[in-house]
């Protein structure tokens, strides 16, 4: 049974204290104030009130980047809906799955995704509404809600797993205010903050902007999607002061800056996405760039372990230390937290979901001793506490930011005519960090090509986890049980690359 807490509606309280302060400012300049925001977001929810939807209601919503879009989370929240983030990068089958598993009545997709959401059209028709039918509808009055209950949740957030498939993480109002809180008790408000946003919006790290920016009563450049050319002006000329990157953002941005330095006002690229090369930390550390390290994950609200601003130039290659109200320990076989002994980052804290929508064994497995996240991710700390990542979930490809998991790319390279096995593994790419590959076992007289796989995937899966080579064998490496060794899989990648 959880405490019932609440709090002020988030855009109304920030609406009310600092009505004039931009909210929003979009890559032409344009400037939404807290109260131009709140009116739209109002007029909007209205619109979406004549559709149906209603408390509790799971309302899946797919778009890219955008004001639209930004208007939609919130009025979905005046109608106490459960928003489910879709990534606009997916197939129409995997959408359809994640709409169906999570059990949403209400599907709103921006224009320009029409292909993207005919499987799920063709059997709920009625449910599928485009942000401009629900623009045009005739609105209707509704409570407008005063109050949040931080125990009632906000988002479901889909990541997959290292075996079966997606699962839903269910993210509470309350972890994502304290997901806030505690960054900021990290890295401090300042009067002057502008925190870039253009990593997308329907991933845990680019909607925790947008409620840091109710709750900081910050402004948020928006912008669709990462261009260098645009975050080096918005750094150079627009103030920003806060960037969340990964790393192969960054390699690009210090490409770009070439003899030039960015502006004192830059205080931060906050760095996710899994662990990044030391090489380049060093490197921005020579330029004098302020690049934090952190940790975290859709299951805990974004980052919950992070460098702090005094640590971040003697500390490289750490995460840093759990923000203030998470705990973090690493088991090992000994027991916990031996110093530089390597073992299973767990976590805890308010910011961690309550766990997996409909998942009851992924649940049971998953969550222990009163709260405690079991992350999957190997890592150690240190003497003085801090923590070092050293691979993020054991079988997990982190491809530019996007989790690619091996077990989800086999079962779509099986589901192909003439394939009788198939292994995938990652291997290191210079400018996305990690690509998947894929090995083959082909049907007896089977003679299908790598042309031909990579033509049937480009309908089963997003691009990003499109193995970027094929390589047939006669025989995949398992151990005595039949489990896929996957450490051999890239020692083969590797001798095939030379």
């Amino acid at each position: 049974m959880f405490f019932v807490e609440v709090i002020p509606h988030w855009l109304e309280k920030r609406a009310y204290i600092s009505p004039n302060q931009t909210a929003i400012q979009l890559k032409d300049k344009t400037q939404i104030s807290f109260r131009q925001l709140r009116q739209d977001v109002k007029q909007l929810a209205e619109k979406l009130n004549t559709l149906g939807i209603q408390p509790g209601v799971h309302v899946s919503l797919l778009a890219n980047n955008s004001y639209d879009m930004v208007k939609m989370i919130h009025a979905l929240t005046y109608l106490q809906a459960t928003i489910v983030l879709l990534n606009a990068r997916l197939t129409p089958d995997e959408l359809h799955f994640q709409y169906e598993d999570s059990k949403s009545q209400f599907l709103l997709f921006q224009e320009g995704l029409e292909e993207k959401v005919q499987t799920i059209q063709a059997r709920y028709h009625n449910q599928v509404v485009s942000f401009q039918e629900a623009f045009q509808s005739e609105g209707s009055s509704f409570d407008v809600p005063e109050e949040m209950n931080l125990n009632d949740i906000f988002t479901i957030i889909y990541t997959s797993g290292t075996t079966g498939f997606p699962k839903g993480v269910q993210l509470t109002y309350g972890n994502h205010f304290w997901s806030a809180t505690s960054s900021a008790l990290n890295l401090g408000i300042r009067e002057e903050d502008r925190w870039l946003a253009m990593l997308p919006l329907f991933h845990v790290s680019g909607l925790s902007i947008l409620v840091k920016s109710l709750v900081y009563g910050m402004p948020v450049h928006l912008h669709e999607k990462f261009s260098v050319n645009d975050v080096h002006r918005e750094i150079m000329e627009e103030g920003v002061t806060i960037v969340s990157v990964v790393t192969v953002m960054v390699e690009q941005l210090l490409e770009r800056l070439q003899n030039e330095s960015y502006p004192d006002s830059l205080r931060c690229l906050l760095l996710g996405g899994g662990p990044a090369p030391k090489p380049l930390l060093e490197k921005c550390k020579d330029e004098g760039i302020p690049i934090f390290q952190s940790y975290g994950m859709t299951e805990t609200s974004s980052q919950i372990v992070t460098l702090s601003a005094q640590d971040a130039l003697t500390k490289i290659g750490s995460a840093g230390k759990p923000l203030f109200p998470a705990q973090l320990k690493i088991q090992q076989e000994s027991g916990y937290d031996v110093p530089n002994v390597v073992g299973e980052i767990v976590v805890k804290g308010p910011m961690v979901t309550q766990g997996y929508f409909e998942r009851e064994e992924a649940n049971q497995d998953t969550f222990h001793d009163d709260g405690w996240l079991k992350t999957g991710d190997l890592g150690y700390i240190d003497e003085q506490g801090y923590l070092y990542v050293v691979d993020r979930r054991k079988d997990l490809i982190i491809s530019g930011g996007e989790n690619v998991y091996p077990a989800e790319v086999e079962s779509a390279l099986k589901g192909i005519q003439g394939v009788k096995d198939a292994g995938v593994t990652g291997i290191e790419d210079h400018k996305w960090g990690q690509v998947p590959v894929g090995f083959i076992v082909r049907q007896l007289d089977s003679k299908l090509d790598e042309a031909e796989i990579m033509e049937e995937l480009q309908n089963k899966l997003a691009k990003y986890k499109i193995p970027k080579a094929i390589y047939f064998v006669d025989d995949l490496p398992r151990n005595a049980s039949k489990k896929l060794l996957r450490r051999t899989l890239a020692e083969w990648a590797e001798e095939r690359r030379g």
